[in-house]
């Protein structure tokens, strides 16, 4: 018995026995359907389909306990919101928590709907009743309003409704728990719906938390990605503090900040510990207008991997990787296109940090890396390898005439640890991580071999010339200091 079936046949139960009204005020209607997404069902799971086709996952997966999701028109948001949704797919999700904000009301705590089912062209969402009436009974900030569900006649509420779709494709038998957050926020009252949600699901491993928002609205696109650089920042630093002090004083403008604050101390609270952008886009990559845009991210939340290695790098397979980082630099610089790459060797799609550093004379000509590594290795070094020739600040682009003289150094990280204190970091072996408010900086292990400096000197000119800190402040308890090894190999070599 199918669910629309099923459904049909609860509400001609409560029209017979005579609760009618009540059974279909529990049944929340499409209120979008053909005008933010298609109303057909096989046009919009035609339309999810190609969504699904075009989202790059990290490989292995990653176990995600939270995703951030934004919830305009599908066409527009659709491309991002997928790869939070595919990367978290594997995993096996009884009960989805969309947790969203209001873009109507002012009110207090939060509104969750408790039974009943959502309806979608794809179908209808049961609630998880159980689970619903558990979060109401952790806090009395959780109540039922259906105005706030239902939004405004002239536009209905679209931070649920846009995610049901996607939950539909990812998840086809999993429960849902709609939950709306208050405007204006408040901290005390944030940090307790994100304890009522970590009490109500306890140790359950099958429930996911859906978090509905969209970046920054209606900036030109150069600003708007300034804008939301910052705020993603801040998340995937897992920065609590300084993501809702942004928003106080301006800087940021995650659209539902709040509501990323309370799934950010939930995740904290379950072990979800480490954030990572999927993809972030704009408006403007659907409408090629870059006057006036919305900004998209897709983020995950999830857990540490627990003690894997992975075996050291071949001959062979290092020379592969230099051979990716030169053609692809080649390319970009003569074409402005990175090349396609088809790896089949195991070991170069394990997901790791890597950095891509170019010399010319022996002098550095650009170098910039991901840390913790977003994808196999060898994307991570053909991205990197473009990045390096375009993006590090210090340098203007590369240009053809230089490839020549160029020489392509590779370097493979380790996941980074934490440091207790500087006392662990042997200069040459270890790269270093400073972090303080907000801010902070990297050198890599060869950043003393190639200077010379001490470690005093080391430390110091990490945090003033790379993290914008005080040179002393590697000598405060406040600082975070993390630190990895890295195999380095260069062109000269191989």
């Amino acid at each position: 018995m199918n669910r629309s079936f099923f459904l049909s046949f609860v509400l001609m139960a409560g029209l017979m026995m005579g609760n009618y009204a009540h059974a279909q005020d529990d049944v929340k209607q499409a209120g979008l359907a053909g005008s933010w997404y298609p109303a057909g069902k096989l046009e919009l799971a035609g339309m999810l389909n190609g969504f699904w086709a075009g989202a790059e996952v990290p490989t292995p997966a990653l176990d995600i306990g939270v995703i951030v999701s934004p919830h305009a028109g599908l066409v527009f948001s659709g491309p991002t919101a997928a790869y939070g949704f595919k990367a978290v797919q594997s995993k096996k999700v009884s009960t989805v928590i969309v947790l969203a904000p209001t873009h109507h009301f002012s009110f207090t705590g939060a509104s969750i709907w408790a039974k009943g089912a959502f309806v979608t062209p794809l179908g209808s969402i049961l609630v998880d009743e159980d689970l619903a009436a558990k979060i109401m009974a952790e806090n009395a900030l959780f109540s039922f309003r259906k105005d706030i569900f239902e939004g405004k006649a002239d536009r209905p509420e679209n931070s649920i409704e846009t995610q049901l779709p996607f939950i539909q494709k990812a998840f086809p038998q999993a429960r849902i728990v709609p939950v709306i957050m208050g405007y204006p926020p408040d901290p005390k009252n944030v940090q307790a719906v994100a304890l009522a949600l970590a009490q109500a699901v306890g140790d359950r491993e099958d429930v996911l938390i859906d978090v509905s928002v969209d970046q920054s609205h209606f900036h030109p696109l150069k600003d708007a990605n300034a804008i939301d650089r910052k705020g993603l920042a801040a998340i995937e630093k897992f920065d609590i503090e300084s993501l809702w002090n942004g928003h106080v004083d301006g800087s940021m403008e995650v659209d539902g900040f709040h509501v990323v604050t309370a799934a950010m101390m939930y995740a904290k609270a379950r072990g979800y510990d480490q954030a990572r952008v999927l993809k972030y886009g704009t408006s403007a990559d659907t409408t090629h207008d870059a006057s006036s845009v919305v900004g998209y991210a897709s983020i995950a939340f999830y857990k540490k991997p627990s003690g894997r290695t992975v075996a050291p790098l071949s001959a062979d397979q290092k020379a592969r990787l230099l051979q990716i980082a030169r053609s692809t630099l080649d390319a970009f610089v003569k074409t402005g296109k990175a090349p396609s790459i088809d790896e089949k060797d195991a070991r170069l799609s394990e997901e790791e940090g890597a950095f891509v550093t170019l010399k010319i004379g022996g002098q550095l000509r650009g170098c910039i890396g991901n840390i913790i590594g977003d994808g196999p290795l060898y994307k991570t070094v053909r991205d990197m390898a473009v990045a390096a020739a375009s993006e590090d600040p210090r340098f203007s682009p590369v240009k053809p005439a230089e490839l020549a003289g160029i020489d392509v150094e590779v370097s493979v990280l380790s996941r980074p640890r934490l440091a207790r204190s500087v006392d662990e970091i042997v200069m040459g072996t270890h790269g270093v991580i400073v972090r303080k408010g907000g801010r902070g900086g990297v050198f890599l292990p060869q950043v003393a071999t190639e200077t010379g400096w001490s470690k005093e000197r080391f430390m110091s000119e990490l945090c003033s010339q790379k993290a914008g800190l005080p040179a002393d402040c590697w000598k405060d308890p406040a600082t975070r200091l993390e630190i990895f090894t890295a195999d380095v190999f260069g062109e000269k070599e191989h």
